[in-house]
C-alpha cells in the first residue's frame, strides 16, 4: 500500500505543481485572436508564443517598393541556414549559424547583420553555441576550428580558448573569473582562467567523486549560487555537479513520456531555478523544477505557430521584453522571454513569454498542498474500499 500511496502522491502533483497548470503534452491553448499559448486548456496559460525569426525580411520587413523604385534594386532578404545556439543581450539577439557565422538580429536598428568580430583573427568556421555575461562579454564554440572564441560588449574578438586537435568545445558558460567548456569529444569539462586563457583543470578525469560518467555532454547551463547543469544525450537526462566535479542531482531518464527526455540537447535557467530542457527527438522544450520534478513541456512537432522542427537551444532573455509587446496578449502579464531555435523550416528562432493570464486561475502553493491532501484522502478510502 505505501508503494501505491508514493505512486499517487507523485502522479498527482505532476499534474498540478506548475502553479494551477498541468503536466500535458504541448499542444497550444488559443484564445480569441489566436495567440498561441500553453499549455492546454483547462489548465491556466504559462506561456505564449509571439513570433519567430528567420530572415532579414523578418525584422526589417523588407525594401518597400517605393526604395526599390528610388534605388533600381530589388529587395534582398538574407536568410539563416541553420541556427543552433541563441542569447541576447541590449535589444540585439545572437544566433549561431552553423554553416555560416553568428548572425546577429538588431531589434532596436531592425536589421540583421554578421556579428562584426566574426572575421579575421575571430573568423568562426562551425559556430554551435554561443553565451553572454552581464557585461556582454560572448563566448562561441567552434568544434571545428577547436577554440572558444571571446569577444567584447563591442562584438569584437578579443581571445581565444583551446586544446588545438586534443578536444571538441560545443558549448561554454562563465562563472567569475572561470570559464566551463564541455568537451564532447574527451567527454569531460575543462576549466580556463578566463585572464590568462590558461587551462587550470578538467573535471571528470582522475577523480572518484567526479563526473567520471558522462556518456555524450552537449550543453551546459551555471546557477546563480554556481551549480553546473550538463545536458548529457548518452544518459539521456541533465546531470548537475558542484564546480568541484562532484554530481548533486540529476534530471529526468530515458523514457517515451513527458518528463523523460530522448535527446536533450539545449539548457537554460531563469531566476528561480527553472530548468528548461531542449529535446530534439520530442521536439519540443521541457520544464522541470530543480529537484528534477516536471512542469510541463510546449513546442511539439508541427508546422504552426509555436510548434519545433529539430530544436536545438533555448535561452531565457528578462531585458528586452519591451520589443515584443505589439505581440503579447493584453491579458497576459509576462515575466521574461524564452527564445527557442530550430534548425530547420519556416519559423527558426522562436519567441515566447513566460508569464500568467490575468483571467488564469493559478493555485496558491497552501491551496496546492490542502487540494493534494484531499484527493490522498478520498484515494486512499477509494482503495480502500475495493480491496474489502
Amino acid at each position: 500500500m505505501n508503494k501505491q500511496v508514493n505512486t499517487f502522491i507523485s502522479l498527482f502533483f505532476l499534474t498540478i505543481i506548475l502553479t494551477g497548470g498541468c503536466a500535458t503534452s504541448p499542444q497550444p491553448r488559443q484564445l480569441a485572436n489566436d495567440p498561441v499559448f500553453y499549455p492546454a486548456p483547462p489548465a491556466p496559460p504559462r506561456l505564449q508564443f509571439l513570433r519567430s525569426f528567420s530572415s532579414s525580411s523578418d525584422i526589417d520587413g523588407g525594401i518597400s517598393s517605393f526604395d526599390t523604385f528610388l534605388t533600381g534594386q530589388a529587395a534582398k532578404s538574407y536568410s539563416l541556414i541553420k541556427p543552433y545556439g541563441v542569447a541576447s543581450h541590449d535589444g540585439k539577439i545572437y544566433v549561431c549559424d552553423v554553416q555560416a557565422s553568428v548572425e546577429v538580429f538588431n531589434l532596436e536598428k531592425k536589421k540583421l547583420h554578421r556579428m562584426e568580430g566574426a572575421k579575421g583573427l575571430g573568423k568562426v568556421v562551425q559556430p554551435m553555441n554561443i553565451s553572454i555575461t552581464e557585461n556582454n562579454n560572448k563566448f562561441v564554440t567552434d568544434p571545428v576550428r577547436g577554440e572558444v572564441l571571446m569577444y567584447n560588449k563591442e562584438d569584437q574578438f578579443v581571445k581565444s580558448f583551446g586544446l588545438a586537435g586534443k578536444w571538441k568545445p560545443t558549448d561554454a558558460a562563465a562563472y567569475k573569473d572561470y570559464l566551463y567548456v564541455v568537451d564532447a569529444q574527451n567527454r569531460d569539462i575543462k576549466v580556463f582562467n578566463i585572464e590568462t586563457r590558461k587551462h587550470i583543470k578538467t573535471l571528470g578525469k582522475n577523480n572518484d567523486d567526479s563526473m567520471k560518467n558522462l556518456a555524450i555532454p552537449t550543453s551546459i547551463a551555471i546557477s546563480k549560487k554556481g551549480k553546473i547543469f550538463i545536458s548529457d544525450t548518452g544518459r539521456f537526462q541533465v546531470v548537475v555537479y558542484n564546480r568541484d566535479g562532484r554530481q548533486r542531482g540529476e534530471i529526468s531518464k530515458a523514457g517515451v513520456n513527458l518528463g523523460h527526455l530522448a535527446r536533450p540537447r539545449g539548457i537554460a535557467l531563469d531566476r528561480n531555478n527553472l530548468t528548461y530542457v531542449v529535446d530534439a527527438a520530442f521536439e519540443n522544450v521541457q520544464i522541470f523544477q530543480e529537484n528534477g520534478q516536471f512542469l510541463m513541456a510546449f513546442g511539439g512537432s508541427g508546422k504552426e505557430p509555436g510548434n519545433l522542427f529539430l530544436p536545438a537551444d533555448v535561452y531565457i532573455d528578462y531585458n528586452n521584453i519591451e520589443y515584443f509587446q505589439d505581440y503579447i496578449d493584453p491579458d497576459f502579464e509576462v515575466e521574461y522571454l524564452v527564445f527557442v531555435t530550430s534548425q530547420f523550416g519556416r519559423q527558426l528562432v522562436n519567441v515566447y513569454a513566460f508569464g500568467k493570464h490575468k483571467k488564469g486561475n493559478y493555485l496558491t502553493e497552501e491551496e496546492l498542498k490542502e487540494k493534494a491532501e484531499k484527493k490522498l484522502k478520498q484515494w486512499k478510502k477509494d482503495n480502500n474500499s475495493s480491496d474489502q
